[in-house]
């Protein structure tokens, strides 16, 4: 397919149960393991900002290099897991070393205990197993699905894992309640054993229930390193990398988001893993109908759709908007944003990609995201620190409309020649 063919309508049509049972078991079983999986890390994440920021005393330059490494740091092996994944032909046996390598690393909070240096490298390990397995897990999607139904497909993923993301928040206070500890250290090790619990669950549903797609072997050189470097020759790959970065350095992290909400409106740190819950009750909800809605009008647009909500949700951070109404606002926005951008952004990927190299190359473009995320993390911090908050989010927000107009630029369906 040709660049000139991203967010064409070629199959109009709404969610339907025909639409859903052709979308195969295989979707459901990797949303499935995806959702418990996020019950787990979302228990994590949805109280690390406060343990280390409010708990440990980190700056936010300091938050932000942790938070990058949550995120970007692992990016390369990415790489490496996409192309292992496509060489030997089994994506759901890389899929599952990520898993379980995420999961053991929930173990290693807790002897991390208070020290920043060992929380680090343990978050760099949770994040090296989400390296792994993120790339043959889409790949796995875009080959479970037909062509012309990848928006549903990762729709549907999406939405079963934004499920576990909600869930994952309420856990981790419910946790908290019962070991009597809202902020102390026994409070964080319950949860985060609890956490591990879940994703050896996680790790045990994919292997039971997840098929992998063993297409026949490909032809020698058509899975080399050489081949993979190829993919950025085609202009299709090559632009979609590009505006990936461009939207990865626009889009600063969960953590920051809700920090500076709770700085705002000074909300008990009891009730700060509840933000991620409005977020992602947002997510959920609108997953699916949007993956849809990508297939019908257009990847492209119903993506850029999901930046405009994110820069209301920076605007509304600059505004004297308060109470509940700032609240449901900016967290049903951000819900939006998840819903629009996370799986679209695969969507389009997906159909640009030669099959034998499909894992590589959605490695790539996350990967390209990652480091840029990083980036993003770092400059963010550092902003915060030294001009303070609202000079910080004011940039964040031209940022994204800077990257909104790349992307345009960079995607938007060009017309082919006359002869």
């Amino acid at each position: 397919m040709y660049l000139s063919t991203i967010g064409r309508r070629e199959h109009p049509g709404g969610v339907s149960k025909k639409s859903f049972a052709l979308l195969g078991g295989n979707v459901f079983a990797l949303g499935t393991v995806s959702l418990v999986t996020d019950v787990s890390s979302e228990m994590v994440t949805a109280v690390l900002p406060v343990y280390l920021v409010l708990g440990l005393h980190l700056g936010p330059a300091a938050y932000g290099v942790v938070d990058g490494l949550y995120t970007g740091a692992t990016a390369l092996l990415r790489l490496v897991g996409g192309y292992v994944a496509d060489r030997v032909r089994r994506r759901k046996v890389v899929a599952g070393l990520g898993y379980a390598m995420s999961a053991a690393a929930k173990l290693g909070l807790v002897a991390a205990g208070s020290s920043a240096t060992a929380i680090g490298v343990v978050l760099t390990a949770d994040r090296t197993g989400k390296g792994l397995r993120t790339a043959p897990r889409d790949a796995l999607i875009t080959l479970s699905a037909p062509e012309h139904m990848l928006g549903r497909a990762f729709g549907v993923h999406r939405a079963m894992d934004s499920v576990g993301a909600f869930l994952g928040p309420l856990a981790a206070v419910a946790v908290l309640a019962v070991a009597g500890s809202a902020t102390g250290v026994d409070g964080f090790d319950a949860v985060f054993v609890t956490s591990f619990c879940i994703a050896t669950a996680g790790v045990l549903l994919l292997a039971l229930f997840v098929r992998d797609h063993r297409a026949p072997k490909s032809p020698s050189g058509t899975v080399s390193l050489r081949a993979a470097a190829g993919l950025l020759r085609g202009a299709g790959v090559r632009r979609l990398l590009i505006a990936a970065c461009v939207l990865g350095l626009a889009t600063i992290g969960d953590g920051f988001v809700y920090l500076l909400l709770q700085d705002k409106e000074d909300i008990a740190t009891g009730w700060f893993p509840l933000l991620a819950v409005g977020t992602n009750l947002g997510y959920l909800l609108l997953a699916a109908p949007l993956g849809a809605l990508a297939d019908r009008v257009g990847r492209l647009p119903v993506m850029l759709g999901g930046y405009g909500a994110l820069v209301t949700v920076y605007l509304l951070l600059l505004s004297p908007l308060t109470g509940w109404a700032l609240f449901v606002l900016t967290l049903g926005l951000y819900g939006v944003f998840y819903a629009a951008t996370d799986g679209v952004l695969m969507a389009l990927a997906g159909p640009l990609l030669p099959e034998a190299l499909r894992t590589t190359g959605i490695a790539i473009v996350q990967s390209g995201q990652a480091l840029a995320y990083f980036v993003s993390s770092v400059l963010f911090g550092l902003s915060w620190q030294f001009w303070g908050a609202t000079t910080a989010i004011t940039i964040a927000a031209g940022t994204v409309l800077a990257a909104v107009a790349a992307t345009f630029v960079l995607l938007v369906p060009r017309r082919k020649a006359r002869p």
